[in-house]
């Protein structure tokens, strides 16, 4: 695809996109419509963001039977949530509903650490005996529920989904000794927590702008090590660096988002129920059927930067790979006064 600038009347080239789910360049379109999609379902209350990991032992298991070990992962760490939300004071008898997101990579591409990110709601919906919804009920502002009681039904919950599904036995036993970490911290509305996650929805592992070098040998990338603020390089053999990247690409048709409670599409409570709720539990009802309350407009989306000038750019044409143009577009007419 062509661009010209408006300002500075350079052509800029770009590749189409392949549509891969996978390629470090592509699903920029992808990420902003889910971006949106989820700002548009929070809540406003308080949310969390639960990340379980595993130890190396077992991330060499799930690395080696991918498939079965990323279910495992999913549902051991969603059994969790709920179950400990369930026998928490602030949430009993309470119904949540949250999503989950997978990631296999941290700060280095190369490494695999696969991990689950869970973004929760701070409260949930009461319901009655045949299952309706009743009322909100919400947790305190800075806690969710209890940091160790959730690693050991975690570490409980992951030995007996690994054993459904034959990979236990492969997990050294001294694994189960060791230390689990897990991490809940409190994340306001969600709106940043969404901004962190898009991107990794869509593209895996590495973005084009962090390859700084690639040569008939190796490849040179940038990576920011956990801790620290300064950016450093790595050079890795061709081999590793392809090897790196592939062991981050999911079997076919695994789903790398996963919903869970009323967020989920086959919940007897729907969301516009749970969000109706919160807003009699809130007294913002008759604010926001008044008409005064603020609303919230769609975000335009950008134009694409000139990277010689920083104008404005507009699609020119789209060509086939032999140079034809297959679609012209004209420049958008500008009122002059």
């Amino acid at each position: 695809m062509a661009y010209r600038c408006d300002d500075c009347g350079r052509a800029h080239w770009f590749g189409r996109s392949c549509g891969n789910r996978h390629c470090p360049g592509c699903g920029a379109e992808k990420t902003t419509a889910w971006l949106a999609k989820q700002t548009s379902r929070l809540l406003p209350v308080q949310h969390f963001l639960v990340t379980v990991t595993v130890p190396d032992r077992i991330g060499t298991v799930l690395r080696a039977h991918q498939r079965a070990g990323y279910h495992a992962l999913f549902d051991a760490g969603a059994a969790s949530i709920r179950d400990v939300g369930s026998a928490t004071k602030s949430l009993r008898g309470c119904q949540l509903g949250f999503f989950g997101v997978l990631h296999t990579w941290g700060r280095d591409p190369t490494v695999f650490h696969p991990h689950v990110h869970f973004v929760v709601p701070g409260g949930g919906v009461k319901l009655d005996d045949r299952g309706n919804a009743l009322a909100w009920q919400a947790t305190p502002d800075n806690f969710l529920f209890h940091h160790g009681t959730l690693v050991r039904v975690y570490k409980a919950k992951l030995a007996d989904e690994l054993r459904a599904a034959g990979l236990y036995d492969a997990v050294p036993p001294a694994t189960w000794q060791g230390q689990f970490v897990i991490d809940i911290q409190p994340v306001g509305d969600g709106r940043a927590v969404l901004k962190y996650l898009a991107p990794y929805v869509h593209r895996v592992a590495i973005s084009d702008k962090r390859i700084l070098a690639v040569d008939e040998q190796s490849v040179t990338y940038s990576y920011t090590p956990s801790g620290e603020q300064r950016a450093k390089t790595r050079r890795v053999t061709g081999e590793e660096f392809v090897r790196g990247f592939c062991q981050h690409v999911l079997p076919r048709g695994l789903q790398k988002v996963r919903y869970y409670g009323w967020l989920g599409a086959n919940c007897k409570t729907s969301l516009d129920e749970v969000r109706w709720l919160v807003w009699l539990f809130l007294g913002w009802v008759y604010w926001l059927a008044s008409g005064y309350a603020p609303q919230p407009e769609p975000e335009p989306r950008p134009a694409p930067i000139c990277p010689a000038c920083g104008g404005a750019m507009h699609r020119a044409y789209v060509v086939h790979h032999d140079v034809r143009a297959l679609v012209e577009f004209s420049q958008s007419y500008l009122e002059s006064g």
